[in-house]
């Protein structure tokens, strides 16, 4: 999983837009969103005594959102939404974004002008969903942690981005630590598991400071079939999508054994960034919820880390009614539930129940170098060498030596002569029988 990555996520990387509306009554509208006709959804039942806009918010009753305001509302708690920015000019974000940055070059130095030509809503819409006002106390969007802190980051995404996305992300994570984030919404895929190693340091920085970092899992009508990174880096909370029945998305969604939870992500409201309420699908607007849901957990349980605000947000999730195991593929650990994630007895555990980044690192990545030795304080003092033999006067090979004669022409010398010696004697020796041998004239 580590192979290839940086351009496979400069290429492959899009965002979790709005799925477009599958029924001949919901049209889809430029930018995968459905405005809202008069700035109510459109085809809801509504009641007199009721603002439409907030009986369209289906999710706070039937997921236990307003049941948890009863104890929180998120005070304290801040959320950094890292996406195309928040737009300035919505009321419902009045006193919501307490700072913000861009990272992408493209947009402004606080993250409040919308970055991108075709999604440039899409960072409004998220916002609105974890912590939009509304336009007074019982009337417009409302988000699901309405008191809690928001801080914008713009990313670039597209081949429009100077910087690359990877490096984007990376930073904005860092700067979103740096300034006091306790929740990270990230409604984002690459289409692809793996992801560059810069985000190993990036998310470890995130998890180190703990921070609960809460990522969409993808939609199968934006072509993602499987869960793709960062959905798929071990410790972040990654969130499926439901229809209002409560059953899988079959366009707003998609399947992965890294799933977490599951939360409702078709027929979702959302404030754009010049003030239009549109009606959106897609798990970019699941993922604030359970960011919000994290947001709550947080202010109503300070103590708690990061591991155990996850920890409380999967063990109470409710069974879904399609789940063939737990987890399951395409539900996690259930349908979120926002009044038992804050208020039920969980037991506290160590460890982050979606897994450890640092541990697949130490598994999958490749080992460091170990670091080159440092340098001795003192010089090393080396023992002189031994003084060379004094060079001889250059000779003939044909003239002898010192050895040779020694070793060589001497013996040789006296080894001859004495043969020869030794040759005169025998042949006089020879001579002297044969004359001994030789009869004798007789004298006259």
């Amino acid at each position: 999983m580590r192979r290839g990555l940086a351009a496979a996520v400069a290429l492959a990387t899009v965002l979790l837009t709005a799925a477009p509306a599958a029924a001949a009554s919901r049209p889809s509208a430029p930018a995968g969103a459905e405005p809202v006709a008069g700035g109510v959804a459109t085809g809801v039942p509504t009641a007199t005594t009721v603002d439409p806009v907030r009986a369209a918010q289906y999710w706070l009753d039937e997921y236990g959102i307003a049941d948890a305001w009863t104890t929180t509302r998120g005070a304290g708690v801040r959320i950094a939404i890292i996406d195309t920015g928040v737009g300035k000019g919505p009321v419902e974000f009045a006193g919501a974004v307490v700072g913000g940055t861009d990272v992408s070059g493209q947009g402004s130095p606080d993250g409040r002008t919308p970055v991108g030509a075709v999604d440039a809503n899409h960072g409004s819409w998220v916002a609105s969903l974890a912590a939009a006002r509304g336009t007074g106390p019982d009337t417009g969007m409302i988000g699901v942690a309405p008191e809690a802190e928001l801080l914008a980051i713009s990313v670039g995404f597209g081949a429009g981005a100077s910087i690359p996305f990877s490096t984007q992300i990376a930073q904005a994570i860092r700067w979103a630590v740096d300034h006091g984030a306790d929740v990270i919404n990230l409604s984002l895929t690459t289409n692809t598991p793996d992801w560059d190693e810069s985000w190993d340091s990036a998310f470890l920085y995130a998890f180190e400071h703990d921070v609960v970092i809460v990522v969409a899992a993808g939609n199968r009508g934006s072509g993602t079939t499987r869960v793709g990174a960062p959905a798929t880096i071990p410790g972040v909370l990654t969130v499926a999508g439901v229809d209002p029945s409560g059953h899988a998305s079959l366009e707003a969604s998609t399947q992965g054994i890294t799933i977490g939870v599951s939360a409702p992500s078709e027929m979702l409201l959302g404030v754009s960034a010049d003030g239009q309420l549109v009606r959106w699908n897609g798990t970019s607007g699941a993922a604030p919820i359970v960011a919000g849901i994290a947001a709550l957990v947080r202010a109503a349980h300070p103590d708690l880390d990061a591991n155990n605000v996850i920890n409380r947000i999967v063990r109470t999730a409710r069974p879904a009614a399609d789940a063939t195991a737990v987890p399951d593929p395409l539900y996690g650990y259930g349908l979120v539930d926002a009044e038992a994630a804050v208020t039920a007895s969980v037991p506290s555990v160590t460890a982050n129940p979606m897994g450890s980044l640092q541990e697949w690192i130490r598994l999958f990545r490749r080992a460091e170098a170990s670091p080159a030795p440092a340098p001795t304080a003192t010089a090393v003092e080396i023992p002189p060498l031994p003084k060379p033999d004094a060079a001889s006067r250059p000779t003939s090979p044909l003239l002898p030596t010192a050895g040779t004669m020694l070793y060589g022409t001497m013996p040789l010398a006296g080894g001859t002569l004495a043969a020869i010696l030794v040759a005169l004697g025998v042949t006089a020796a020879v001579r002297r029988i044969r004359s001994a041998r030789s009869p004798r004239m007789p004298s006259r």
